[in-house]
């Protein structure tokens, strides 16, 4: 879980820094590395929903770029813990 919500910050905040950069200056180098480490953080916050729970609902909402991580993160705290 605790990788699940790194991945959903860092998914989100990177998505804000690319927008903010598209807005504002365009700089290439943000560009070329947030990119990749939006990417990258996307795809391990929708594997990471599919490795912690059975929860169809949270699955579907993590594949939601950008703030999917956070929508299956709050969406899996709400769910009661097994065994």
């Amino acid at each position: 879980m605790r990788t699940l919500r790194c991945a959903a910050a860092v998914e989100a905040a990177s998505l804000a820094l690319l927008l903010a950069n598209l807005l504002t200056v365009h700089t290439e180098v943000v560009t070329s590395l947030g990119g990749p480490v939006h990417g990258t953080a996307y795809l391990i916050a929708v594997l990471a929903v599919r490795r912690a729970c059975a929860d169809r609902a949270a699955r579907w909402q993590a594949w939601i770029p950008g703030i999917g991580g956070l929508l299956a993160v709050r969406r899996l705290g709400r769910i009661p813990a097994r065994g």
